[in-house]
């Protein structure tokens, strides 16, 4: 009994452990389902990180780890989406995405203040201190989508607009093959 439970242990275990290492899919992958969050990445400075660097610094590792932090493992150049949120193997699907424990459960990674100051930190050779408030608002991404989502449900909680003749039929038998829809609408305002 015991080893099955040890068996069982080291299986969930192994599945975590795993499960930090998920592989990305690029953040083209995002741009289907989530076009204004990565429009707003692709014009931000995450998605061109790479690139202020000079060619020197392109080949040094302690640059790479913040400019191009997924380029060794995942071949991802720049800060990407998944770089940020977590590789999305698990979670990109559309389903999984619907379902905000489940994503998360699949491996959606949150951003805090921490992980971003994993590159944003006092050895970073940026001229202005870091602050998270103030960046957090400057890297708003989800703003315009959950906007969007909110306006969508909105619509959809709605009832449907009404429709008078239809919502209140009177019985068929009243109606008789000679009587146009409108003639009968007309009848219908009447009673």
């Amino acid at each position: 009994m015991e080893s099955r439970s040890v068996r069982v242990l080291a299986l969930v275990w192994g599945v975590a452990l795993e499960a930090q290492a998920f592989d990305f899919l690029g953040s083209e992958s995002c741009q289907s389902c989530h076009p204004d969050a990565w429009a707003a990445w692709k014009a931000s400075p995450h998605a061109r990180a790479k690139d202020v660097l000079s060619p020197t610094q392109q080949r040094d590792a302690r640059c790479l780890s913040c400019h191009s932090p997924n380029e060794g493992d995942q071949k991802v150049a720049a800060v990407s989406c998944e770089s940020c949120h977590g590789g999305g193997q698990y979670y990109s699907s559309k389903h999984v995405m619907k379902d905000p424990e489940l994503v998360r459960l699949a491996g959606l990674v949150d951003p805090t203040e921490k992980s971003c100051r994993a590159c944003h930190d006092a050895s970073s050779p940026s001229i202005k201190p870091f602050d998270f408030k103030s960046r957090l608002k400057a890297m708003d991404h989800w703003s315009v989508e959950r906007a969007k989502k909110k306006e969508q449900s909105a619509r959809l909680d709605r009832p449907a607009r009404s429709l008078t003749p239809f919502r209140t039929l009177t019985p068929f038998r009243t109606l008789t093959p000679f009587r146009t829809l409108t003639q009968w609408a007309a009848l219908e305002k009447k009673r």
